[in-house]
């Protein structure tokens, strides 16, 4: 497992990643939705995913476009 990739190879499979991410994030997001009513501790545990999966993409989109989100005071 010790493949070498170039810099756009690399560059491909996080902007891959990021898809996958945001993907997955609105995923848990419609479940959390779904089940806020129903069965709020599976709702819950929906959220938190989803809040994961918000981590992830932004610091993806941090390495791939840095200084795009720069810092809030």
């Amino acid at each position: 497992m010790t493949d070498v990739v170039d810099s756009d190879e690399l560059l491909r499979r996080m902007h891959r990643a990021r898809a996958c991410a945001r993907q997955e994030e609105r995923a848990w997001r419609e479940r959390s939705e779904q089940l806020r009513s129903t069965d709020p501790d599976a709702a819950r545990d929906a959220a938190v995913r989803t809040v994961a999966y918000e981590t992830v993409i932004t610091v993806l989109e941090e390495i791939l476009t840095p200084g795009k989100h720069a810092e809030q005071p």
